[in-house]
Order: C-alpha cells, then sequence, then structure tokens
C-alpha cells in the first residue's frame, strides 16, 4: 500500500464503529504500518484512542519480536549480542543494535589498553577482574535482584549493574574478543563462566567481581542444594540457552512486579525457543 493509504486507513481507527475489522486489516500488514500508528497516537487528544492505538503498536512489536527470535535461533546463533539485543527490544523496540555495538566497543577497547596476551591466564583474567570491576564499576544489583533492568544488556550497559547473566555476557563478549576461551556455564540458581582449553579450565563468577574457582567448588555446591552432578554444571552451553535463561529472568522479574500479562508474553517468547 502507498503511504496515502496506510495513512488513511489508520485514521479510520478514530471511528470506534469499524476498528475491529481496520484493526483487523492492520494487522495483516504487519510492522510497516507503525510508524503511522505512531503518527496518529501524537496526532489525537484522545486517551482512549491512545491507549487502542499503543496496544496494537505493542502486538505488532512482539509479533516482529518472534519472527526475529527464531530467525536469530536458526541462523544467527553464534552472534550472542544479537540474541542479548532481541531480549532487551521486547521492552525497548526502538533499541538499535549499532548502540550496543558501540558501547561493548569501548568497554573492550578499556580493557584491551591494559591486556597482556603473553601473561598468564589468571593474570589475563585478572586485568579484566580489575577493569570490568575496579575502574569501570561493574556489579551485580543485590539491592534490586529481580528487576527487570537487570535483563535488559543496554540497561546493564549504561548503569553498569546486572543480574549474574548479563554481568557473564558483557564479561564473555569482552573476554573473547581479546582471544580468551572463557563460555557461559548454566549452574542452577547460578550462572559462571568457564576459561577452558584443552589442557586447562577454571570458572569465574562475574557476579562476585570476577572470583575464580575450581570445578572442586562446583562439585560442593552442588551437593548443598542436593543435585547430582550432570555435565551442563561444568561445560560451556550454548548462546540459545543463554538467551533462554534471560527470558526466564526476566518473566520471573515481571511477575514479582505482579506485571502478568508481561511475564506471560515473555514465556510465548521462551516457547519459541525451547
Amino acid at each position: 500500500m502507498k503511504k496515502k493509504e496506510l495513512k488513511a486507513l489508520v485514521s479510520l481507527l478514530e471511528d470506534s464503529s469499524v476498528r475491529p475489522e481496520i484493526e483487523q486489516k492492520i494487522r495483516e500488514l504487519g510492522t510497516e504500518i507503525i510508524p503511522y500508528l505512531e503518527e496518529e497516537w501524537e496526532a489525537t487528544f484522545d486517551p482512549g484512542l491512545q491507549s487502542y492505538l499503543e496496544d496494537i503498536i505493542h502486538r505488532l512489536q512482539l509479533e516482529l519480536l518472534k519472527e526475529r527470535l527464531l530467525a536469530w535461533q536458526q541462523t544467527e546463533s553464534d552472534n550472542l549480542l544479537k540474541g542479548m539485543w532481541l531480549v532487551a527490544t521486547y521492552q525497548y523496540p526502538d533499541l538499535a543494535l549499532e548502540k550496543l555495538q558501540q558501547d561493548l566497543e569501548q568497554l573492550y577497547y578499556e580493557v584491551w589498553l591494559e591486556h597482556k596476551p603473553e601473561g598468564h591466564y589468571f593474570d589475563q583474567i585478572k586485568f579484566i577482574n580489575s577493569v570490568m570491576f575496579s575502574k569501570l564499576k561493574f556489579r551485580g544489583n543485590t539491592r534490586n535482584f529481580h528487576a527487570p533492568a537487570n535483563s535488559m544488556i543496554n540497561m546493564v550497559l549504561e548503569t553498569r549493574k546486572g543480574n549474574p547473566i548479563s554481568l557473564s555476557v558483557v564479561y564473555m563478549l569482552i573476554a573473547q574478543k581479546l582471544g580468551m576461551p572463557v563460555y557461559g556455564v548454566n549452574l542452577p540458581n547460578m550462572f559462571i563462566l568457564t576459561y577452558k582449553t584443552a589442557d586447562e579450565q577454571f570458572y569465574i563468577n562475574p557476579f562476585n567481581r570476577g572470583l575464580i574457582f575450581s570445578r572442586e567448588d562446583i562439585d560442593s555446591y552442588i551437593t548443598q542444594i542436593n543435585l547430582a552432578p550432570r555435565p551442563i554444571f561444568y561445560e560451556p552451553c550454548s548462546h540459545t540457552d543463554i538467551v533462554i535463561r534471560s527470558l526466564r529472568n526476566l518473566a520471573i522479574a515481571f511477575e514479582k512486579l505482579d506485571d502478568h500479562a508481561k511475564a506471560e508474553e515473555v514465556r510465548e517468547l521462551l516457547a519459541l525457543l525451547e
């Protein structure tokens, strides 16, 4: 449809008697009509129509996010930053991936300035810890652990506060860009990282300022929570696993805020990936 036709179609929503038919046509057109819905929202002084338009826009954006998530899982799951960007676009649909890439590049540069690739691997990790947690002040959001913002990588990069998964993602993306074999590990009730080569493996907890620990420490933790050891508690997980766990955290966050509608929508996103 041409621009004039799209604008004319959206303007018909002012007549509440024909809204169901017009909305059906709008939903068939998909996300290309969102800018015209936003223009209509800005032009009207009717709060009822504004609320109605907000609902249509949100549902169209949610459908677009579902399509993007599936496409990412099928063809781009090697790009973790893009997966985390998609999680964030649930709450911030206008967020640009390029903005996240620029922010992460700046963080990488800060670490790279002090990185010594010829150093011992423990020393390399300590350099990252020093820059991220002492210089740049990244930290776990222990005061508001279940806040939805903790699962939004844009907010984590902005506030320097996050949950175990989001902090681990930032840490891992920087470490891998430095050429270090650092990967995510899906522990129960905790998300950590592992430094793994053919000859060496140890673990890192970015939520605890990059604390380094051993396989025996994981054994002890698993025993404390009365679970039997499983390979997934020790070995690298996939990027899809990380995005799934981020979405689970986000659903829990909305539940704790009694925003059950958003929690249910996030579960719809989860169902696509699981």
